[in-house]
């Protein structure tokens, strides 16, 4: 019996950054997955640990599950959110399936806010916008591990929030180390 190989879709992200001129850091998936983009909002997938990890890092209760209150939830932190990549071929969300990456413009949104640093959730967003954007914009992003139900293993050590708690730090304006 043949196996039916996945399609790529050509997937082009439909939503502007979310940010003001208070937002501090910056968070990048690489492109919404087709449970966020049913959802119509950042991370919106039922299984991603996206705003539960956010709200543990920072000490607060978690978002409500609406789009307001999550976008609430996020600007009354300083912090932006948005993707790496403005469009690409990718097979349902799996990042290392990801072909012909073209990268969002950071110019606007950095010249608009305060934010002072970046941060890619996940290794693919790392080396997409490290390769892609950090050259033109002269800042190279920091790694934090997925919060995608695909990464449940890594989520459960400690490195997880370790690394998520430089989120916070930066909010602060710690050095991070």
């Amino acid at each position: 019996m043949k196996q039916h190989k996945p399609d790529y879709q050509h997937v082009v992200h439909p939503w502007p950054p979310l940010y003001d001129e208070h937002s501090k850091v910056l968070l990048l998936g690489s492109l919404p997955s087709p449970k966020s983009l049913s959802f119509g909002f950042y991370y919106g997938s039922p299984q991603n640990i996206f705003w539960q990890t956010l709200a543990k890092v920072l000490d607060q209760k978690e978002a409500d599950k609406t789009i307001e209150s999550r976008r609430n939830f996020a600007l009354r932190n300083h912090i932006a959110i948005w993707q790496t990549l403005a469009e690409a071929d990718i097979i349902g969300s799996q990042d290392a399936t990801i072909k012909n990456p073209v990268a969002n413009d950071f110019s606007n949104l950095l010249a608009s806010s305060q934010i002072q640093t970046i941060f890619t959730e996940g290794k693919k967003s790392t080396e997409l916008f490290n390769r892609l954007v950090a050259p033109a914009i002269g800042q190279e992003a920091i790694y934090l591990p997925s919060t995608s139900p695909a990464n449940r293993a890594t989520q459960a050590k400690p490195i997880f929030m370790a690394r998520w708690s430089l989120v916070k730090q930066a909010l602060e304006g710690q050095t991070l180390k």
